[in-house]
């Protein structure tokens, strides 16, 4: 049995090789995803009323329900399950998909009259869904609504 130590140069050199490995499967990791996407404390926006609750004020079909009326500040909006609903001025309601046409994420908050994605920090606006900050060139589908008794129901 020899007592010898490996050669410090030889298990440096493994050392580095082994980080090199992990630190590429971080990066590759990091590409994927953004661990903010997960993050919901940080989202700040109000959640629309339940379809439950909605349906129970007898407006609308509850399936059709996007959002209550109250939900949404004028000059803002909220985002729902699967819409962004704003009202960027007093009575006027609009919807938009709150998938990000830039890679997909979903949209993360509303801010004055931008809707922002934290994944890129693309920026749609409220009016109409347009690009007002990329790296998104694409608008924010529409989707049609109108105001029935006290919800946002889908056209």
């Amino acid at each position: 049995m020899s007592d010898q130590s490996p050669d410090p140069a030889v298990a440096r050199r493994r050392l580095l090789q082994l980080a090199g490995a992990g630190g590429a499967g971080v990066l590759l990791t990091a590409c994927g995803s953004s661990s903010d996407d997960t993050d919901d404390a940080a989202v700040s926006t109000t959640t629309p009323a339940t379809t439950e609750t909605s349906a129970a004020s007898g407006a609308g079909d509850s399936a059709d329900v996007v959002a209550a009326v109250a939900d949404v500040p004028v000059g803002g909006g909220v985002i729902g399950t699967d819409l962004v609903v704003t009202q960027p001025t007093a009575g006027a309601f609009k919807a938009f998909s709150k998938v990000c046409t830039h890679q997909g994420c979903p949209v993360s908050s509303i801010t004055g009259d931008k809707i922002k994605c934290k994944c890129h920090n693309s920026q749609f606006s409220i009016k109409d869904g347009s690009v007002v900050q990329g790296p998104a060139t694409k608008a924010l589908s529409e989707v049609a609504v109108k105001v029935s008794g006290t919800n946002v129901v889908k056209s």
